[in-house]
């Protein structure tokens, strides 16, 4: 991945959870419910997301982290072709999921 590309959704990743938190301290609406919802425990959530994510820039990744996310990135990128390759790419709003 290009360095500023990696860059931008480093970004764009810490605002959503910046975002996430606000949502969950009731500071701004839920886009999805239109509606003021507050959740003391998910704004901690949110926050220790950022905070881990600062340390783990100065820290590092133990060899085990490392593991977790090739891991995670690899199946979803594996299951984003699958779904991508499908005849049929309607969204899953639009199609029953079919156990």
């Amino acid at each position: 991945m290009e360095k500023n590309k990696s860059s931008e959704l480093f970004v764009a990743l810490v605002y959503s959870l910046q975002m996430q938190a606000m949502m969950n301290l009731g500071k701004i609406k839920n886009p999805m419910t239109d509606k003021v919802e507050k959740s003391m425990e998910g704004a901690e959530v949110s926050i220790d997301m950022i905070d881990m994510l600062l340390h783990k820039s100065k820290e590092g990744f133990t060899d085990e982290e490392k593991k977790v996310l090739e891991t995670v990135v690899s199946d979803l990128r594996l299951n984003y072709v699958d779904e991508k390759s499908k005849k049929d790419n309607d969204t899953p709003e639009d199609k029953e999921i079919k156990e």
